[in-house]
């Protein structure tokens, strides 16, 4: 199929989305003009102090955290989520008594790697399975606490089914029991209302370049009174907390990100989930297809599918080749050809587990674009399959 659209359809917006035109003017000055190191005291760096304040109070107002907590800018929520397993481990597990973490199957690498890493340094870590839904139980973290536990890290919404796990409710568990709670909000924030204060949040990690802002920026809030060992030491930026010089036009371009993202989460919950609702119920009229999760308790955005007898590459393939960009999931291990550990972790069969296809929209996206995709997926699911040595028709 020759593609209508002359830059392609984009579906890959839980990998990176497009940076919006206006946090792209915002920074534009500070990359030329205005580019004075805010720490000094002439006029190049004062004259940046305005517009960082205001890009920085906005990031604070668009997850409800207070002038007396601190939200830390970062370069990207990998970075974020190192700071707090690590932080935690100098501050509280490498001490013994409390050396133990909860998490997930299915977070993302940045979370699961670093837990792996600490395991080497004599840190326990339960690894919570997702129910047959794809969401983790308040039930499953409750009965998985100890006299130990130091940490639970719980991510938002995951990256590839876009479900959504009851943060409130195990903040709030979280918070009876005394134990630092933290969450990747990397996919909530633009996509569902986020509130720290509400969901007794200790720690929560973000990507700018996930909700339209520009990439290699991000940021963590911190509780106010909690303690976190900086992982970079030198001089006083960030409160002493994070040392390096502030990344001013891409700050001011997240907090216009930010903005737009909170402003426009009525559009994401109607438009942009009737766009991902009219595909989805025209990708569930192919037999053998498989939808993850139920879409009442996903991000307005997000679909996970398997087609049965379709390698999830192969499809990806036939979709590029119509200009359509989609993923097998995560962007950060998108490159293994393992069977994907989300649909592992929710029990879904071999084969399955080796054909997840995932499609995010975002604001950009078009009633004709979702129209030619329809068309697009059907016909390369009906090549695909006409091809395949293995697959058979269920009945």
């Amino acid at each position: 199929m020759t593609c209508p659209f002359p830059n392609g359809v984009y579906l890959d917006n839980n990998a990176t989305t497009l940076l919006a035109p206006e946090a792209k003017e915002a920074m534009e000055v500070f990359l030329t003009s205005k580019y004075g190191n805010p720490n000094s005291l002439h006029k190049f760096g004062t004259e940046t102090h305005a517009a960082l304040s205001k890009a920085l109070d906005t990031i604070y107002e668009g997850i409800n955290a207070s002038d007396k907590d601190d939200v830390i800018i970062t370069s990207c929520a990998t970075e974020s989520n190192n700071w707090v397993l690590k932080g935690v481990y100098f501050d509280i597990l490498r001490h013994g008594t409390k050396n133990h973490i909860i998490t997930t199957e299915v977070e993302h690498p940045a979370i699961r790697a670093t837990c792996e890493f600490l395991e080497t340094l004599g840190v326990e870590v339960t690894y919570l399975s997702p129910n047959a839904e794809g969401i983790l139980s308040v039930e499953q973290v409750r009965d998985a606490i100890t006299p130990k536990t130091g940490l639970i890290s719980i991510m938002w919404a995951n990256n590839e089914t876009g479900l959504i796990h009851p943060i409130e409710e195990i903040g709030e568990l979280a918070h009876r029991a005394g134990i630092l709670f933290h969450t990747d909000a990397v996919q909530a924030i633009g996509k569902i209302p986020v509130d720290v204060q509400k969901s007794h949040i200790d720690f929560l990690s973000f990507s700018a370049h996930k909700f339209h802002g520009p990439k290699g920026i991000g940021g963590l809030y911190i509780k106010e009174g909690v303690e976190l060992t900086p992982l970079f030491h030198g001089g006083e930026h960030m409160h002493g907390r994070r040392s390096g010089t502030l990344n001013v036009p891409y700050i001011v371009a997240m907090g216009k990100a930010m903005q737009l993202a909170v402003d426009g989460l009525e559009y994401e919950e109607k438009e942009v989930r009737r766009l991902r609702d009219k595909l989805e119920n025209a990708l569930m009229e192919i037999s053998d297809i498989l939808i993850i999760g139920d879409r009442r308790h996903r991000v307005p955005n997000t679909i996970l599918c398997s087609i049965r007898g379709i390698e999830g590459e192969a499809m990806l393939w036939d979709l590029n080749k119509a200009g359509i960009a989609a993923s097998t999931g995560s962007a950060c291990a998108s490159e293994t050809l393992e069977a994907n550990p989300v649909m592992v972790a929710i029990g879904a069969d071999k084969e399955l587990a080796h054909t997840a296809v995932r499609i995010s929209l975002s604001r950009y996206n078009t009633e004709a674009e979702i129209d030619y995709t329809i068309e697009a997926f059907k016909k390369s699911v009906q090549r695909l399959r006409k091809i395949s040595s293995t697959y058979i028709k269920h009945a």
